[in-house]
């Protein structure tokens, strides 16, 4: 039986030429990089992350690994505390050790590359109660590697865990492990929201996601949760594409974990990656209230240098007129605590 190849919105195709592929070692070879910047290291908080069950909080680990606690779950995205990344030593120190986490209630992970999952991480960091939640496509592949409480998901699919409300959303990108599995599994990012302030219909839920659309109220509901924590965005790995303003109408977003590295060069990364500018333009168009950014500054995987996409972050900001109280840049190890008044909108 063939296997499932999976594609993007209006298929948009993310492979390259062999040809393509010699342009970009020849470019990569002349350009000079300078790492002489690196991403601070902040203490974690470690005795508060480990009592805390109230309140919404945000650490970044490095690269796409985030510790997120939100309404009671301790949540890991994309978990890569691995030391190397191919030949690549790592940056900077993961912003909390493996061991110290506090027990992980969900692992979301967004697609398969080894930047996103890496196994020994997920072997450290699972217990008994740990829900591992992929994309479409990879649950047989976990499985077979020993994780059997596994939860495949697609796209605009969600699931509910105790008054959490998980959502597998779209993204532009592709997968692969192997020569021999390429886009045989889903990529896309994790909306997470307050569950019990819903008030659509379930039956109105699933026919707007059988119809790729938004329900009519959507925006209404979820703006309904000005008491609790706000709507969180993990974006995952993507190219700009027009699912940012799709899933901004979806949801009342509040906080967005947006990729700002490893897009040059650009003529070779755009389908796969955004640039610091694109990254904008999507937090933009989803409607998000707060930009976290992630995806640099952990791991050698393009041209750009963390410095590089950072100065351009900010160049951008100022050019867009975005506060910018709401571009929360973090250090490694450092908790952004969020009260659930921030992400209302003015």
């Amino acid at each position: 039986m063939p296997k499932i190849r999976y594609n993007n919105i209006d298929n948009v195709s993310t492979d390259k030429t062999l040809k393509e592929f010699k342009q970009w070692r020849e470019q990569r070879r002349s350009k000079v990089k300078d790492y002489s910047y690196t991403v601070p290291k902040h203490p974690p908080e470690l005795d508060y992350l480990h009592a805390n069950r109230d309140e919404t909080t945000i650490t970044w680990i490095g690269h796409s690994t985030f510790f997120i606690q939100y309404y009671g779950l301790n949540i890991v995205t994309d978990p890569v505390w691995a030391e190397k990344m191919g030949f690549q030593r790592r940056l900077g120190a993961p912003g909390i050790p493996i061991q110290d986490i506090p027990p992980l209630d969900v692992i979301l992970i967004s697609h398969s590359h080894y930047d996103h999952l890496h196994l020994a991480s997920l072997r450290k960091l699972v217990t008994a109660k740990t829900l591992l939640i992929v994309p479409d496509g990879l649950k047989r592949k976990m499985v077979r590697k020993g994780f059997h409480r596994c939860h495949e998901m697609k796209w605009w699919e969600h699931i509910v865990l105790g008054g959490v409300k998980i959502t597998f959303v779209p993204a532009q990108h592709w997968t692969r492990r192997t020569l021999f599995d390429t886009n045989t599994s889903h990529w896309g990012g994790y909306v997470l929201e307050q569950h019990h302030a819903l008030t659509t219909s379930a039956e109105e839920s699933a026919a707007a996601s059988e119809q790729n659309e938004p329900s009519s109220d959507s925006r209404t509901q979820t703006s309904q949760q000005s008491e609790g924590p706000p709507v969180l965005y993990f974006v995952g790995d993507t190219g700009y594409f027009q699912g940012f303003k799709t899933i901004g109408e979806r949801f009342d977003i509040g906080v967005t974990l947006m990729p700002i590295g490893a897009y040059e060069p650009e003529w070779f990364m755009t389908s796969q990656h955004v640039t610091p500018e694109e990254a904008l333009q999507g937090f933009v168009e989803s409607g998000s209230q707060l930009m976290v950014p992630m995806h640099y500054g952990t791991f050698k995987l393009a041209d750009d240098t963390p410095k590089e996409a950072l100065d351009r972050l900010e160049v951008e900001r100022e050019r867009l007129g975005i506060h910018k109280e709401r571009i929360r840049v973090l250090g490694h190890g450092e908790t952004l605590r969020i009260r659930h008044e921030d992400h209302r909108k003015s």
